[in-house]
């Protein structure tokens, strides 16, 4: 059986899709945008800030189903520009700690909402 994971700290979903899904202890996480979860607008600072404030949703919808970055296991990571890839990468050291996740890292022509960089996860329960 599937459970949707939802909370007020991260974005709502902007469509027919759930913040992240739990099946058989694994947790699927949609994509995140660097919006403020209050306002629904995109954060401002550039690449930067929308990186950091994309961690930090997809920290509260782990959290929301009781888990944490420790517990990702795989990140796809969509960029507008490659070249911002050094800078997203930095941030990224500073979230996760070995052993890092499995992860893809694409450049996207566009993403909603203007966003320069979008993340989704997986995490597992069993990953602890």
């Amino acid at each position: 059986m599937k459970n949707r994971i939802q909370t007020d700290q991260a974005p709502a979903a902007q469509g027919p899709y759930s913040q992240a899904i739990e099946i058989n202890g694994w947790v699927l996480c949609s994509g995140q945008l660097g919006l403020d979860a209050a306002s629904g607008k995109l954060v401002e600072g550039g690449i930067e800030a929308e990186t950091r404030r994309v961690l930090e949703n997809i920290g509260a919808v782990l959290g929301a189903a009781g888990l944490g970055l420790n517990d990702v296991v795989s990140t796809t990571i969509y960029l507008i520009d490659l070249k911002d890839f050094e800078t997203v990468n930095r941030i990224y050291g500073e979230h996760f700690a070995t052993p890092y996740p499995a992860r893809a890292t694409i450049q996207a022509a566009a993403l909603p909402r203007g966003a320069r960089i979008e993340i989704s996860v997986t995490a597992c329960r069993s990953a602890r």
